[in-house]
């Protein structure tokens, strides 16, 4: 059996193992959130030797060069000396600069010790302590050296029962920047756009609505968001005019407002971000609405405790 070494730690692994189940089977607690290669919090280097890889493409080929690995897609065929991620060597520090509680969400904006270049859409992953979750940033690059992040506080988890309790000043650790699903792109610019969100899913959107603006959008902009408690309702306000219709609804009002969506343009470019259950019901509307499936753009938030 191949021999995974950590540290001054050496133990026999069946071939073929999964190396964050076999990391964490060793009592590790390399973190994760999504498993399927995209959140990016389960990072490992390769010291010595090298897993099967089942998705290289997720990481740069620089990162690659540097001998990091997800350890959520790879498998130990041979004996294999990692070292997991260290925020604190690894990451980069950040610190809480305000915090603002709108109902249930947290509003955190973080100030990275050096400047962060990213698009609209990406997330980035947020370290507390031993912690790690990715979030998306509702931030624009180059705007602000500040990161904005929506937290979802709601219900309980290892990240947000010690999020509940940030205050100005405190420290974080910034880990690896991600692709994301949405984005702006130029070529967008004379099509109609509508930006479909539940909760939290507003955060990227919110980036990516002020993208666009950014880059003279002409097209017609449309903008509905779902949830318990509406939040950023001034915000979006601000940015309601002639071309840009902005509206916030309440979960129950969720159908009756998709059903206002009429397709005016084949050319129609909707972005949605939200839970599974929301990404499903609204694909289908507006499917039935006539825009066509290419042109329906996704991201959906994983859930973990």
């Amino acid at each position: 059996m191949p021999e995974l070494c950590v540290g001054h730690r050496c133990w026999a692994v069946p071939s073929g193992s999964n190396l964050l189940d076999a990391l964490n089977g060793a009592g590790l607690n390399v973190p994760y959130s999504c498993r399927a290669g995209s959140c990016q919090a389960c990072l490992v280097r390769c010291l010595d030797g090298l897993p099967d890889d089942a998705r290289p493409e997720a990481l740069s080929a620089d990162a690659r060069e540097q001998g990091w690995r997800l350890a959520c897609q790879c498998q130990v065929t041979g004996d294999l000396r990692v070292a997991v991620f260290d925020p604190q060597a690894d990451g980069v520090p950040a610190e809480v600069s305000a915090v603002h509680w709108l109902g249930d969400v947290l509003r955190l904006h973080l100030r990275p010790a050096r400047a962060l270049r990213y698009r609209a859409g990406q997330h980035l992953l947020l370290w507390l302590g031993p912690v790690a979750r990715p979030y998306s940033l509702a931030s624009l690059s180059g705007e602000d050296a500040l990161l904005e992040f929506h937290i979802d506080c709601r219900r309980p988890g290892a990240f947000c029962d010690q999020a509940r309790s940030l205050k100005v000043g405190d420290a974080l650790a910034l880990g690896a920047l991600s692709g994301g699903a949405l984005q702006y792109d130029p070529d967008w610019q004379t099509r109609p756009l509508w930006l479909l969100a539940a909760g939290t899913g507003l955060a990227p959107l919110w980036s990516i609505l002020r993208e666009a603006l950014r880059q003279g959008h002409e097209g017609p902009i449309r903008i509905l968001h779902v949830a318990r408690t509406p939040y950023l309702a001034e915000a979006l306000k601000a940015l309601a005019g002639e071309r840009v219709r902005v509206e916030q609804v309440s979960r129950e009002g969720a159908e009756q407002a998709l059903a206002g969506f009429q397709v005016s343009s084949r050319q129609t470019v909707a972005l949605v971000c939200g839970s599974p259950q929301w990404v499903e019901q609204v694909a289908r509307r507006l499917f039935l609405a006539g825009v066509p499936r290419n042109q329906v753009l996704a991201e959906v938030f994983s859930e973990r405790a």
